[in-house]
């Protein structure tokens, strides 16, 4: 969950460097910042330093990040003619993503096992249509109800995106992908079964791994049930749901998550309760990856970043030593 980043004064130092996309297209520097958080904080995964708006920005559809207002693209989806522009053709555009896998692979040594992402396909329609981020979707969201038959048709081509993306990152060395479904939750329970699940279901059942695990992050969901009978490994959970619940909805896929990132600015008595009650919730029976149940802060403080990781080793330890003498 965005474990590189500025909270980490290293990760700052080389972005005085480069600008964001910069840093994502220079595989040596990914690489580096992608490795800096197992590091410094301990981390039993690393995650590929990117970005989910490299596959639009592959397609044909020119991206800027700019730092106080976030991604925009300035020439958005609006019709079917803008849909008919997009190229197919995106892994020679990206080949920098796969570069820096193999950099990375190199640079982590087997230490710890290595996630690459992408973003859903509602999800990155919600960027291509609205042009950047939003609070209320109104133009996504009536994108899809005035012209719906294209709005399948852009989601139906991003899922196949997201499935060559994510295969080629495994087949480069990615020993785990995540599908990242930011905006999943502003969208009505028949919203989501018709905008968001058959998409992610496609993504799940066409993307042949070859035994790396899949897991799904669909922020702000809280019906878990519903996403029980999709075709991966795990399940992301954010910090509104209880994930005792989620995990009994999962019908037996792992759950992952789910500690509120605010919780990182609290005292270490208060970050060691909040990690040992979601720790109580899972119970001992296993199936359960501790995570934040979205991305670390800019401002959270390195230090609490470390104790969080420390005490959740040494109380899954504990879990384990416990589980085994039951």
């Amino acid at each position: 969950m965005r474990q590189a980043g500025r909270y980490l004064p290293e990760y700052r130092a080389i972005r005085e460097k480069t600008d964001f996309l910069g840093l994502c297209k220079t595989p040596e520097l990914a690489a580096e910042v992608t490795v800096q958080p197992v590091e410094i904080i301990g981390v039993d995964a690393a995650i590929l330093f990117s970005d989910i708006l490299v596959i639009p920005e592959a397609m044909g559809m020119p991206l800027e990040l700019i730092e106080s207002r976030g991604p925009v693209f300035h020439d958005p989806i609006r019709a079917a003619s803008d849909i008919d522009k997009l190229s197919n053709d995106i892994l020679g555009r990206l080949q920098y993503v796969f570069d820096a896998i193999k950099l990375t692979k190199k640079r982590l040594n087997e230490r710890v096992p290595l996630i690459g992402f992408a973003g859903a396909p509602w999800t990155l329609m919600c960027y291509m249509v609205e042009g950047k981020g939003s609070k209320n979707f109104e133009t996504v969201k009536s994108f899809c109800y005035q012209q719906p038959k294209e709005a399948h048709r852009l989601l139906d081509m991003l899922a196949d995106r997201v499935i060559e993306y994510l295969k080629a990152k495994i087949a480069a060395g990615c020993d785990t992908v995540q599908v990242f479904d930011t905006w999943a939750g502003v969208l009505s329970p028949r919203d989501l079964d018709e905008f968001v699940l058959p998409y992610v279901a496609k993504i799940c059942d066409d993307l042949k791994t070859d035994g790396a695990p899949v897991i799904y992050f669909p922020k702000g969901i809280q019906d878990t049930a519903k996403l029980a009978s999709l075709n991966c490994s795990a399940l992301g959970i954010d910090w509104t749901k209880d994930i005792a619940k989620a995990k009994t909805e999962a019908d037996g896929k792992v759950v992952q998550g789910n500690l509120d990132p605010c919780v990182l600015f609290a005292s270490k008595e208060k970050i060691r309760s909040e990690v040992e009650q979601i720790f109580d919730a899972v119970g001992t029976g296993g199936g359960h990856v501790f995570n934040l149940g979205h991305g670390i802060l800019p401002e959270t403080p390195v230090e609490n970043a470390r104790y969080l990781v420390d005490c959740v080793k040494e109380l899954s330890s504990a879990k384990q030593d416990q589980a085994a003498t039951s």
